[in-house]
């Protein structure tokens, strides 16, 4: 099993990265899906190139053609090692195709097999389907139990796979309508982009936590995607967002489309405009750069500090920076340089070279640091561990101060919707104050945006509505709006959040 190793800790790194600390949250998964164009197949793998930062653990295409039937390819890495030779792309003809790149948030860390990538394939009485989802069923637990208990055989740890078995029981006399007579049995957060021989499916979770849009290229053909980014590279026009609770279906006469759940007041997840989303994309018909930049003129106005320069902790805290310099009107500078190339193969990880951590990843600019009052812009501080090697590396350049400033409030809380957070105990925002962070990593200064300050970045004038979030913002308040129940059964105590005063 090999995997190229991640750039940085802002990316996802496979579990056996020597270099990884696993002190920033995983991106959950990337979908996409196309039909109706010559090789979808070749479509899919430059979507999942462009989704890439939402999962790089491992990647899978499944794809139909008329004659040739079901296909599929699933490997361990990047997509572009395993996606761009024509000796793997020739096994996947056919003008419909779906994929799937992965970081993993259920089953053993470390211990993939191969059985658990997706996209998963299922033969049905009417005909073969395969699907793939990003984000997490809080009931797969419990689900898996029952249907094994009823003598279903699984072959993976994920959570899709139930909803494989949850369509293999249904009496419905269709795909679609079996695909949503088991999402009504399933809870949670997720976007599914699923496939049948004729038709492309597209389903969003009932409060839309999880991202999906639609997407067209020409007249004929339809793309499902994560994100709009992945649209671009391959020249398709964004067309609309699929709503929360909706499903989609796509064939060569048009789209249907259905609410398989009952309404409830859209919460889509706030973290993807701080930091899991591409800056390139637009979500929720916002700019996803323009508001990290907003966080930052958010965060100078909360949290002003007397300073020389500002500078990100690259690459996830840089729209941020530049907005807080150009509100507090302190230069903006790159005073930390990214290794972009250093990959798994770059030299053997001896504990020597272990120790050197993040500075086999980031460097810093020592001509610009030295004597100067340093404001660090990150995107979130998770153990803690990362911010104080960082800090500790300005401070040998001969920085004079460190100030962090963080482009999201503390993350306090696990999140069970597709994320990969660590036990709450081990989240340094869980058990210390703010002041008591600031004393823990040793700087000058440390302060997040509040949730409010937030909130009006992505778009919301008067803040946080305490008795009705218009986002799940779980990870910051503690507030889930989809009970954990898979984790209640382990001893997860499940409250529901008081309205703030």
């Amino acid at each position: 099993m090999s995997h190229p190793t991640g750039a940085d800790d802002r990316f996802p790194a496979h579990p056996f990265d020597p270099f990884s600390d696993d002190d920033k949250l995983h991106e959950e998964c990337g979908v996409f899906g196309v039909i109706g164009v010559t090789d979808a197949a070749n479509f899919v793998a430059l979507g999942l190139h462009a989704l890439q930062h939402r999962g790089q653990e491992a990647g899978g295409i499944v794809a139909h053609h008329p004659d040739h039937g079901f296909n599929s390819a699933r490997r361990f890495g990047y997509v572009r090692d395993n996606f761009t030779s024509h000796k793997v792309m020739e096994t996947l003809p056919g003008p419909l195709a779906i994929g799937h790149v992965r970081y993993s948030t259920t089953g053993s860390k470390g211990n993939t097999a191969i059985r658990d990538v997706q996209p998963f394939f299922g033969e049905f009485a009417m005909g073969g389907a395969a699907i793939a989802h990003n984000g997490n069923i809080v009931n797969a637990e419990e689900l898996r139990r029952e249907l094994i208990g009823r003598g279903s055989i699984f072959q993976s740890s994920s959570d899709s796979e139930c909803i494989i078995h949850l369509m293999a029981r249904s009496y419905q006399k269709n795909i679609p309508e079996r695909m949503k007579d088991a999402l009504r049995r399933v809870e949670g957060a997720f976007s599914i982009v699923a496939m049948t021989r004729t038709k492309l499916i597209g389903v969003r979770d009932a409060l839309g936590v999880r991202p999906l849009v639609l997407g067209r290229i020409g007249d004929g053909a339809w793309v499902l995607s994560s994100e709009t980014c992945a649209l671009d590279i391959i020249g398709a026009e964004f067309v609309r967002e699929v709503e929360p609770g909706e499903m989609v279906v796509i064939n060569g006469d048009g789209i249907e489309s259905y609410m398989p759940f009952e309404p409830r007041k859209p919460r889509s997840c706030i973290f993807e405009h701080v930091y899991f989303s591409r800056p390139d994309s637009i979500l929720g018909g916002q700019s996803v750069y323009e508001t990290r930049r907003q966080i930052g003129v958010e965060l100078a106005r909360e949290a002003p500090v007397d300073a020389d320069l500002v500078c990100p902790v690259p690459d996830s805290g840089t729209p941020a920076a530049i907005g807080f310099s150009q509100e507090s009107g302190i230069p903006y500078a790159m005073g930390i340089i990214r290794n972009q190339y250093m990959g798994r193969t770059f030299i053997e990880p001896t504990e020597q070279i272990r120790n050197m951590g993040v500075r086999l990843k980031l460097n810093v600019n020592r001509a610009l640091i030295r004597g100067k009052r340093v404001i660090l812009v990150d995107d979130s501080v998770v153990r803690g561990t990362t911010s104080r090697k960082i800090k500790e590396m300005i401070l040998d350049a001969g920085a004079a101060e460190v100030h962090f400033r963080i482009a999201s409030p503390p993350t306090a809380w696990p999140c069970f919707y597709g994320v990969d957070t660590p036990e709450r105990e081990k989240l340094l925002a869980s058990t210390m104050s703010e002041e008591e962070m600031r004393a823990h990593l040793q700087v000058d200064s440390l302060r997040f945006i509040s949730l409010d300050g937030l909130y009006r970045a992505v778009g919301e004038p008067k803040g946080r509505d305490a008795r009705s979030p218009q986002y799940c913002d779980a990870c910051f308040s503690g507030d889930y709006p989809v009970r954990p129940t898979d984790m209640e059964a382990k001893g997860f105590e499940f409250r529901q959040q008081e309205p703030a005063e």
